[in-house]
């Protein structure tokens, strides 16, 4: 007998389905919707509430479903956390810290030491000589990049299903059962911001103009809104409208609320350093040559390890081709061909 399995539902097609094919290959289905941001009660009667939503699907389905309230534990993990990168200067990516300390957690800690846990994430998992291992979506969709943060030890207790699919695939299978997720948009935004991104911080953080400097000469060209607000490779919103120069954000300095700006190629980068270094691999499966992603839909880039420790959580790597705007707090995530080896959150960008 098949164990029981967790599924995460977002009452969108991607879990809907997953759910469904977990249920047709003979697993007992537990559908939960996570509760991280706003009042499930409030919208229960909103088509477009998650939760009723994720409800409706369960319902179509014939599985169990279950609303987990893990607000407080996301706003201190991920929403205040991402406040306070913006703050240090940095441009994190949420998703990549949810879905290890929230959304999987949460799902493992219900299945307990017998059950599963499962989404609608676009990976494929293979049973490797060394245990599990996370390969990318062999259908063009491809999601191992927030997931690069997930303990190794998880692995073996993780389903897949959506890994062999496209996402037009995944459309037409929801639609022939008739759910009601499978015209559903899909949602593109940080999930916690409703507005734009720049009002979400000035909720958040002090807006403290100060000057905006030219990377070449040094000199106060203008002055900027608050350096908190301001990313790495950032050219609109800079306010130098006289200009003819074509200027980037190329460095943010909390510390001194400066704002450094420059032409693109101050951006073009050889390489990284990063912290937080977490392994889905052997060190002996990752030295030397790999291939580096600095950004979600990025391409992927040749690249080689001249530092990985992994006591200390620290990795240097080199670049085989430039790449444009390495943005601290932002991860790379390091492959083999389709294989996840692990990551890191970038620290510092290397000329």
């Amino acid at each position: 007998m098949k164990p029981d399995v967790y599924v995460g539902l977002s009452g969108g097609v991607d879990s809907s389905l997953a759910a469904h094919l977990l249920k047709q290959a003979g697993y007992r289905v537990h559908g939960v919707l996570l509760d991280l941001w706003r009042e499930t009660a409030s919208c229960e009667y909103d088509p477009d509430c998650p939760a009723h939503a994720a409800a409706r699907v369960a319902e179509e389905l014939g599985i169990e479903f279950t609303i987990l309230d893990w607000r407080e534990r996301f706003r201190r993990e991920i929403v205040d956390e991402f406040s306070a990168a913006y703050a240090r200067g940095q441009t994190p990516n949420p998703c990549v810290s949810c879905n290890p300390r929230i959304k999987f957690r949460a799902l493992l800690e219900l299945a307990g030491t017998s059950g599963l846990a499962a989404s609608g994430h676009y990976l494929r998992r293979r049973e490797g000589p060394r245990g599990p291992e996370l390969h990318r979506g062999e259908a063009g969709k491809d999601q191992t990049y927030f997931l690069w943060q997930l303990q190794r030890s998880d692995l073996a207790r993780l389903l897949f299903p959506l890994g062999g699919l496209t996402k037009s695939e995944v459309r037409r299978r929801a639609a022939a059962l008739g759910l009601a997720s499978a015209h559903r948009a899909e949602s593109q935004n940080v999930c916690f911001i409703t507005g734009s991104l720049r009002e979400f911080l000035a909720e958040r953080l002090p807006a403290e103009p100060g000057p905006l400097i030219d990377l070449e000469s040094g000199a106060v060209i203008g002055e900027h809104a608050g350096a908190a607000f301001y990313t790495v490779g950032q050219r609109k919103g800079l306010g130098l409208w006289k200009s003819h120069l074509e200027r980037y954000v190329v460095e943010v300095r909390p510390q001194s609320n400066e704002v450094v700006v420059g032409p693109r190629r101050a951006l073009e980068h050889g390489g990284l350093e990063a912290a937080g270094l977490n392994l889905l691999a052997e060190t002996d499966e990752i030295r030397g040559e790999v291939e580096a992603v600095v950004r979600y839909r990025s391409r992927p880039v040749a690249a080689r390890i001249e530092e990985l420790d992994a006591s200390g959580g620290r990795l240097r790597l080199r670049f085989a081709e430039p790449r444009f705007a390495v943005a601290p707090g932002q991860s790379v995530a390091l492959y083999h061909e389709s294989r996840l080896l692990g990551g890191a959150v970038i620290t510092r960008a290397l000329t």
